[in-house]
């Protein structure tokens, strides 16, 4: 059976996200960097089966992109985060946290 990453919980601080995961390890992530790194089709893109990328318009990034209103689980397997820009279509596995906060 293939071992699964678990957050246990989270919490937002001033511009982080602390992450506690089943092991009982802890990690941070920076608001700025998970925004950046946002894995929705419009800012990540999506390939075709020729492995081009196809992406969304520019994001116009101001002070409010980095700013976290609101955050929504999404089964036991990722995370779901408005931006006080509006922005609301990045779904972040429990694996992408961890590689970004180890990143």
């Amino acid at each position: 059976m293939k071992n699964s990453i678990i957050l246990k919980s989270y919490e937002v601080l001033n511009d982080m996200i602390l992450l506690k995961w089943d092991d009982e390890t802890e990690s941070f992530l920076h608001l700025k960097k998970m925004r950046e790194n946002c894995p929705c089709a419009n800012c990540a893109g999506e390939k075709d089966v020729f492995g081009n990328i196809y992406k969304g318009p520019k994001q116009v990034i101001t002070e409010n992109s980095y700013v976290l209103n609101g955050m929504q689980p999404i089964g036991y397997y990722a995370l779901r985060p408005f931006w006080a820009d509006g922005h609301h279509s990045g779904i972040y596995s429990f694996a992408i946290l961890k590689d970004l906060s180890e990143g």
